[in-house]
């Protein structure tokens, strides 16, 4: 394993990394942290855990008053493990439940309301203050983090972007299909990025990544260059 870096003029950095559904976002995160010895923020995890609580307890997801509600008094968490972030809603382990289709057909709607993504951001920010973090979703660098050390913005083909979430299906033994995928990133790209409140925006300091052909090793390794040439001048 490549042992993380540890260096002073890496210490107390927010690093923030955007783009649509699919781009690499968290597998690219979690293994940044990993290598950098910071903590991974899994902002989507969050939106998502309160998805699942709407789902879970009938919650019409067009009802803002009383999601942002939920999302004021629920507790949501990470707890870091060798095998990755562990989220945990109101003490429950739900990092698998999360991740399900039901609750990834949802997730776009209830994020859009106001008072969820303010009752969100003020959470994030919190965990953030200390820096030495990576944190990855949609408007960590427009809304969420806009004075980030430094701002990535990972994008992708649509067709490798549907690729990658089927992979994802497969691995849950969840029955989907490349066109299914197709149509449902193109859905979900135009909510998130047409919605009045955070759209998915590609802000002028970020810097862009395609990462169409590229590994999860190697787009790490293209973020690392970048942050040690930034904070190290090498």
């Amino acid at each position: 394993m490549t042992k993380p870096y540890k260096l002073s003029a890496l210490s107390g950095k927010v690093i923030a990394i955007d783009g649509p559904a699919g781009s690499g976002k968290s597998t690219t995160a979690k293994l940044l942290a990993l290598r950098m010895g910071y903590v991974y923020l899994d902002t989507g995890a969050m939106y998502r855990a309160i998805t699942l609580y709407a789902l879970r307890n009938n919650v019409a997801l067009n009802d803002a008053q009383v999601l942002t509600d939920a999302a004021n008094k629920i507790l949501i968490r990470f707890q870091a493990e060798s095998s990755g972030n562990k989220v945990y809603l109101n003490d429950e382990d739900v990092t698998l439940a999360i991740r399900s289709q039901e609750v990834t057909a949802s997730v776009s709607e209830v994020s859009a309301h106001p008072g969820v993504r303010e009752a969100m951001v003020r959470q994030q920010r919190q965990i953030a203050k200390s820096g030495n973090i990576v944190a990855e979703g949609r408007d960590t660098t427009s809304v969420v983090f806009p004075k980030a050390d430094i701002k990535i913005y990972l994008d992708a083909s649509l067709k490798e972007r549907a690729r990658r979430r089927l992979l994802d299906f497969v691995r849950m033994n969840v029955d989907s299909s490349l066109d299914e995928q197709i149509h449902e990133l193109t859905h979900r790209d135009a909510f998130d990025s047409n919605r009045k409140h955070s759209p998915l925006a590609k802000t002028g300091d970020s810097i862009v990544i395609d990462t169409t052909n590229l590994s999860v090793e190697e787009q790490v390794e293209r973020i690392i260059k970048l942050v040690k040439t930034r904070f190290m001048q090498v």
